[in-house]
């Protein structure tokens, strides 16, 4: 039975990335896994399937493996850009690929969102460009950990002058070496400026486990997604400084994260199920390459 403060701390938090390493798939695995996961019982942590949007006319000849009931919804990957001016070129042709793709069988395929890298160069006018070409497309906006604050504050600033849907900020939280996982110092301020300036936040890479850990494949330590979804909802419910996440983040030991049908507690911090809902509407999502991989260790934890 899982508990249903964990239940809505996870629900719909895992956007399956299995095209990306360390499981780099092809498309058309990939699919199949997903088509597969949206019909198990767990599909309530199941959220997009995160498909390049180079991909979307290939993946087209795979959406029989649909069907009205288990539908295919997409976190669009934007293509990365290196300065202001190829980004504004890019987001049009993006605009277009995803109009197309969500056009071509409405009851199979959706795309709920999109991801793309912003450069350092781009500005607050043209975020407001960005959103005129988008429409009300959900967009996460991904910056490195030493942008994002100053990212977070931008996309901020944006959001105050703009209608909903507010874009966001995506965050990469690991990768397939040790240089690519940044330390909990690090990821700590881009978890308490998010409560502070009401910017949705969702997380990329090196989130296949629960719980920090030491992983002989990356020879590091690597984030666990109940420490990072955790403390994003912590921070905000209780005003924490970045010292204070950082100390959540660091945490291994299971025992501290406790979780029943009323709330969730990490040590002697306590965060209640209707409270956990609402700050989830700031702490959305991670990137996973793996969606057994995190059921696999909750249940072997005894979280489910």
């Amino acid at each position: 039975m899982v508990a249903v403060a964990l239940r809505a701390l996870l629900d719909h938090s895992i956007d399956y990335a299995g095209m990306f390493p360390p499981c780099a798939l092809e498309l058309e695995p990939a699919l199949a896994n997903q088509a597969r996961y949206v019909r198990l019982e767990e599909s309530w942590m199941l959220n997009a399937f995160v498909l390049p949007v180079a991909q979307f006319a290939t993946a087209k000849q795979f959406l029989p493996l649909f069907d009205p009931a288990h539908p295919l919804s997409i976190s669009a990957l934007g293509p990365r850009t290196e300065n202001a001016v190829a980004f504004r070129e890019a987001l049009v042709e993006t605009d277009a690929a995803i109009r197309s793709l969500s056009a071509h069988n409405v009851d199979l395929v959706s795309i709920s969102q999109l991801e793309m890298f912003l450069p350092g160069d781009v500005e607050a006018n043209l975020l407001s460009e960005a959103r005129s070409i988008l429409g009300d497309l959900p967009v996460f906006w991904e910056a490195p950990a030493d942008r994002a604050e100053r990212t977070i504050a931008l996309l901020a600033q944006h959001n105050s002058t703009a209608d909903l849907p507010t874009f966001g900020y995506k965050m990469r939280t690991g990768g397939v070496t040790a240089d690519a996982f940044p330390t909990s110092g690090q990821i700590a301020p881009a978890l308490v400026a998010p409560a502070t300036h009401q910017v949705p936040i969702k997380f990329t890479a090196g989130l296949h486990h629960p719980l920090r850990q030491y992983r002989d494949e990356v020879q590091t330590k690597m984030h666990g997604f109940l420490n990072v979804l955790g403390a994003a909802v912590l921070a905000a419910e209780h005003r924490w400084d970045a010292a204070q996440v950082a100390a959540m983040l660091d945490d291994e030991s299971v025992s501290a994260f406790v979780f029943d049908d009323e709330s969730f507690s990490w040590r002697e911090w306590k965060i209640d199920l209707q409270r956990i809902k609402d700050r989830r509407r700031f702490v959305t999502t991670f990137g996973s390459c793996s969606f057994d991989e995190p059921r696999e260790d909750l249940r072997a934890l005894k979280f489910f």
